[in-house]
């Protein structure tokens, strides 16, 4: 699991010092180590619902960020050019539930050229203790009730 998170974190991006830190770009860092072992974490796929579509793949974590939190998605297997509105939710994929945060702190995933795109939000919400969280992936900004990949949050373990 610490592999493919990992991989998330480099596929966004992210610039990570010899120490172990990963500058935010505010002047603050997050402690990969421990933060990560707390992060929530899910793998995205394509709902069974949609048989026969591209089959997106991708991971998401959900990590302490001070007293707030960060969110970081990455796809990969999407049609180069996209746009994919994404969010937070409370419950399970396909309940349908609530965004965690303020939805205008997700910005699209804009897909590469190789199929591969990452974002990160970051929400002014305590990273949870309990309760279910999922992340969805909107086709398009357009076609907000198609949803093309989704994975439930899972809690650390310890």
């Amino acid at each position: 699991m610490r592999t493919t998170l990992t991989l998330a974190i480099i596929t966004l991006g992210a610039s990570v010092a010899g120490c172990g830190m990963l500058n935010k770009g505010s002047g603050t860092e997050i402690n990969t180590a421990s933060d990560m072992r707390n992060a929530w974490t899910a793998t995205l796929a394509t709902p069974s619902t949609l048989a026969g579509a591209v089959q997106l793949h991708g991971t998401a974590s959900w990590m302490r960020d001070g007293n707030d939190s960060k969110v970081m998605v990455s796809i990969s297997n999407a049609t180069p050019g996209g746009q994919h509105p994404w969010h937070v939710h409370m419950g399970r994929c396909g309940s349908n539930g609530p965004v965690v945060g303020n939805a205008g702190a997700y910005k699209p995933l804009v897909v590469n050229g190789d199929g591969n795109a990452s974002e990160n939000a970051s929400l002014s919400v305590a990273l949870p203790y309990m309760n279910d969280y999922y992340v969805n992936v909107h086709a398009s900004p357009t076609n907000m009730g198609t949803i093309v990949a989704c994975g439930n949050l899972a809690p650390p373990v310890h």
